[in-house]
């Protein structure tokens, strides 16, 4: 006896017109972009929906020689997952976890009288990958395509005349599943997600067919800051007082003063394009210069500080500028043969700007604001230790 699940359209129910609503509403705020690269846990739970094949159950019975009086069927079921993932840059991840799409069942009763149920449940495991497109600082869309692993599980049962002896039967099989959805930023750390997805299942007694899950989700980072180390200043011991009869020491020669750090500060919008943190070939030309100075002399430390301007949200303004940091600092490394451990970065969200609220006011439009705000879009290098190499 088949089981009689077939594919199902994602468009069949009511729920993916709800969400369409929710999507709509979440897309007129002010949004964010994906997070910065680390791990995140996740769960989502929603409508799994899978269409029973009535043609056939009808046509089977029929040709058993019964009259089917009513079939009811159990299509739309409660389906959730957990899942674990790795973010390697804001339009990149890779995500594994588990899946339970619920149970699906029909009952037929027919003439003469005679009752027939069958039910089959879908569960497992998958890997996949995750595409994310910025629509915003709070939104970004995304989809996704992988691997899974599926159990199923069917049970069919018979009462009265029904030909059909009660029997079970399980099968695992290696399959695959896509789908898109929208991600929703409330905090560097928290996020919501809407999505739909299609998972595509071959039962135990030789069916396949496809289950869609329409689900919201909340999604938690493990990321965190990276915060430059303060320098704390070296206690200076005190000399020895002398005794009274003996004749005061000549004073020691006063040492050199320390070398004042080297600051060199780049123009942002020279090293990166707007609202990016891949350093463009203009920007990698004027890196290494300061590359090949650098190998010219000793060193103790390199800070490198990335600024932003004071468009933007503050938590999106500190991620791009650590990026930039981080993106300069590690350009630097490879091009100057530098030890990654003598360079610190750190980012400030706009806190620290050049200009002034009088050279760029409220009265400026957006776009005239941007070009006002560039000398505080900058990348700035303190080199501390200097003396030249022998």
């Amino acid at each position: 006896m088949k089981s009689g699940i077939k594919r199902s359209g994602m468009t069949g129910s009511g729920l993916p017109v709800r969400l369409s609503l929710l999507a709509l509403a979440m897309i007129s705020c002010q949004l964010a972009s994906a997070a910065e690269p680390g791990w995140y846990i996740g769960a989502n739970l929603g409508e799994s929906r899978a269409d029973i094949d009535d043609e056939r159950i009808v046509a089977r019975l029929l040709s058993d020689g019964f009259r089917t009086v009513a079939l009811r069927e159990t299509e739309d079921q409660t389906g959730f997952k957990i899942f674990t993932g790795y973010q390697f840059n804001r339009n990149f991840a890779v995500e594994g976890g588990y899946f339970d799409l619920g149970q699906f069942s029909y009952t037929a009763r027919m003439e003469p009288w005679a009752i027939m149920t069958g039910d089959a449940k879908m569960r497992g495991l998958n890997v996949d990958l995750v595409g994310f497109l910025p629509l915003g600082e709070k939104l970004s869309a995304f989809g996704r395509a992988g691997a899974i692993y599926a159990e199923t599980r069917d049970r069919f049962r018979g009462y009265g005349p029904v030909i059909i002896d009660p029997f079970n039967a399980h099968k695992t099989e290696a399959s695959w599943k896509y789908g898109a959805g929208l991600q929703y930023d409330f905090t560097d750390k928290v996020a919501m997600r809407l999505e739909a997805e299609r998972y595509r299942f071959d039962d135990a007694i030789g069916n396949d067919g496809d289950i869609d899950l329409f689900s919201l989700g909340v999604v938690y980072r493990f990321g965190s800051t990276s915060v430059a180390p303060v320098p704390v200043s070296a206690p200076v011991a005190a000399a020895p007082r002398a005794a009274a009869a003996a004749p005061a020491p000549a004073p020691a020669p006063t040492p050199p003063p320390p070398a004042a750090p080297v600051r060199v500060t780049f123009s942002a919008d020279s090293l990166f394009d707007f609202d990016s943190s891949v350093v463009k070939p203009a920007g990698r030309a004027e890196l290494d210069k300061l590359a090949a100075d650098l190998r010219g002399v000793e060193f103790d430390t390199i800070l490198v500080t990335g600024h932003t301007d004071r468009i933007g949200s503050q938590a999106y303004n500190l991620r791009l500028s650590n990026e930039r940091a981080i993106a300069v600092k590690d350009y630097l490394v490879r091009s100057a043969n530098i030890s990654a451990s003598q360079v610190s970065t750190r980012g400030v969200n706009g806190a620290e700007p050049v200009t002034t609220a009088a050279q760029c006011g409220a009265q400026l439009t957006r776009a005239q604001l941007i070009p006002c705000l560039a000398p505080d879009r900058r990348v700035e290098v303190e080199v501390t230790g200097t003396r030249p190499r022998q």
